[in-house]
């Protein structure tokens, strides 16, 4: 199949050899197969009102707006969305996360969720991870997984779990993995006729997000969230009086008649008129200012508003606690996972929104035999069973045995995904010297005020190069070939007496000299042109040169990063060939930038305007 689909492929482009260097369509064809398979609408991206494709993050839900896949891959999932083309993002720097990170001098962190990833933190960044105590007793039950035939069943089943909780008065945050799962959950519960509140990747979701997650603790609360992390606001059982604060502020203001009749506004000190009105102006941008800032402000209208602010807030205060009281009794927040992760993770990131602070909470899974996990994981023998021992279509099965069998199958995922993430920062450590080696080059540069030692040192080299491949060539063409662009570029035409049987010392010693007396040719010319000329086009030049075959090394990097490990079949380590590859790529740079540097500096002319 697979030699019959690469026949195909070379017959409708028109071409030899697929994976041929000089037209390397293989990877063109490859972006269009994951676009077409792998990426899907609504999960991995969204398209907006400009008709733009928005990736999603999956591991926040969130949207990543300016960023693109690279590698053709982002044009190949325009294409298949029939949006206009953009050009390919161009990479001008490249550097793994792992990378990024041991820059720093210290590496720490705090997270809830890094026990499960111990092994990778110890094997990439030698850290280890201490367990911290929580503050208060954890008093969240996880509930076993239940795991249904369908998925029919499944959603019917989560809509009337959520109903039973909304009747009993305990809030609902439910974990889905897509914007797709989301909405089809809503539109269910749409027809339960129960409220409820969703946040997806949807720009116009987005805004409201700190808001939906504050009050996703409110009594009766139905939240549907997709890849639920810790989004930067805690659910606090009965609401976040904060939030109720400010939204009790914008309809005591957005409502003339409500502010004349408000009881917090009768109760206002105001001294002066007219205080009242310029509040109703600017209470937005007070709403915006951090509490703490304007209460060192002195000025009568900010002292009104933190008095209006603080009188409302005690009271929402007093009122939250009370329903949250209430709450607790009545269980706490009881979370909802639609489908078990590959990262345990984000498994236990949703579940950690729960039991906060020593609240009471619940969690449950809610699975089926057709969730990617179960379906790779033996689905089929599952359904087998069900079906030999005669379980119902809505009967599920609860059983620790097969938590403990779906825990195992995502430590499994998680060691392939650590693999494959070992195995990419093994092949960018081979760069990274050669990036730390680039850059460090390019900042001595840059903060040199004359670059004269450095740029003859240039020369020197590029002269050196030529040299010693006309001592090696018998060609004769060749060696005229030689001496020809040496004179070109030094600007002597006396280098013909050159031979194998002269002193190779002397001839070198020769080149320098020519070299330096170029040089100094050359700096004169543009000095009497405009003083200070020479300088600031040997440093523009030779910035410009090391940026340009950066860029161009690194697409050649990628391309060997990709096609290297057909290397395998002859026995040999890719990784180690890699490094060798990429050793001779990186010394044919620096060659490269060297001669053009020199020829540029010595051969280019100024187009003088008038």
């Amino acid at each position: 199949m697979v030699n019959e689909g690469i026949s195909f492929c070379e017959k409708a482009l028109g071409i030899v050899d697929l994976y041929s260097p000089s037209e390397p369509w293989i990877f063109y064809v490859l972006n269009s197969v994951k676009a077409k398979e792998l990426f899907q609408k609504n999960k991995n991206y969204i398209i907006n009102e400009d008709d733009e494709i928005i990736i999603i993050d999956e591991f926040t839900g969130r949207t990543m707006p300016g960023r693109r896949w690279s590698d053709g891959l982002h044009q190949a999932v325009e294409a298949k969305e029939g949006l206009p083309i953009q050009d390919e993002s161009q990479t001008l720097a490249s550097i793994s996360y792992q990378n990024l990170f041991l820059l720093y001098e210290q590496l720490s962190g705090m997270t809830g969720t890094a026990k499960t990833e111990e092994a990778e933190f110890q094997k990439i960044y030698n850290l280890n991870v201490v367990p911290i105590p929580t503050n208060k007793p954890i008093k969240r039950m996880d509930l076993s997984d239940l795991i249904y035939k369908n998925q029919f069943i499944k959603w019917r089943c989560i809509a009337q779990e959520c109903i039973e909780m909304n009747n009993i008065g305990r809030p609902v945050l439910i974990g889905t993995t897509t914007i797709e799962k989301s909405e089809l959950l809503a539109a269910l519960l749409s027809e339960y006729e129960v409220p409820y509140r969703i946040l997806n990747a949807r720009p116009e979701n987005i805004e409201s997000e700190s808001e939906i997650v504050a009050q996703a603790g409110c009594k009766k609360a139905i939240t549907i969230a997709t890849n639920m992390a810790g989004r930067g606001t805690d659910i606090l059982l009965g609401g976040n009086p904060s939030f109720l604060t400010n939204q009790l502020i914008e309809k005591i203001f957005e409502n003339s008649d409500f502010i004349e009749s408000n009881e917090f506004i009768k109760n206002l000190n105001i001294q002066e008129p007219g205080l009242l009105e310029e509040l109703k102006v600017n209470y937005k941008e007070f709403l915006k200012q951090p509490l703490s800032e304007l209460k060192k402000q002195s000025d009568p209208v900010s002292k009104l508003f933190i008095e209006l602010y603080d009188s409302i807030f005690m009271e929402q205060k007093l009122r939250v606690t009370k329903i949250g009281k209430n709450i607790k009794e009545l269980g706490g927040l009881h979370v909802i996972g639609t489908e078990r992760h590959e990262s345990r993770r984000i498994d236990n990131q949703l579940r950690g929104r729960a039991g906060r602070q020593g609240d009471p909470g619940s969690s449950r899974f809610f699975l089926c035999l057709e969730d990617k996990l179960l379906r790779i994981f033996g689905g089929e023998k599952i359904l087998n069973v069900m079906e030999n021992i005669g379980f119902q279509d809505d009967q599920p099965i609860q059983s620790g045995l097969l938590s403990n069998s779906l825990e195992s199958a995502q430590k499994k995922v998680e060691a392939f995904y650590f693999d494959t993430r070992k195995q990419l920062f093994e092949y960018d450590e081979a760069i990274n010297i050669q990036r730390n080696n680039i850059y460090e080059e390019r900042r001595n540069l840059f903060e040199k005020k004359n670059l004269r030692n450095c740029l003859l040192d240039y020369a020197e080299r590029s002269c050196n190069d030529l040299y010693k491949r006309f001592q090696i060539v018998e060609d004769n063409e060749i060696k005229k070939s030689i001496l020809l662009k040496l004179q070109n570029l030094l600007g002597t035409p006396f280098l013909s007496h050159f031979s194998n049987k002269q002193d190779t010392n002397q001839q070198l010693f020769f080149l320098q000299q020519q070299i330096e007396i170029a040089y100094d040719l050359r700096e004169i010319e543009l000095e009497l042109i405009e003083k200070g000329l020479f300088r600031e086009l040997e440093k523009v030049l030779i910035l410009q040169q090391i940026d340009s075959a950066w860029k161009e090394h690194l697409q050649k990097i990628a391309f060997l990063r990709d096609s290297i490990r057909w290397i395998a079949y002859g026995q040999k380590n890719p990784l180690t060939e890699y490094k060798k590859e990429a050793f001779n790529y990186f010394n044919i740079m620096l060659a490269r930038i060297r001669h053009r540097v020199v020829y540029f500096i010595l051969r280019s002319k100024p187009l003088l305007t008038k």
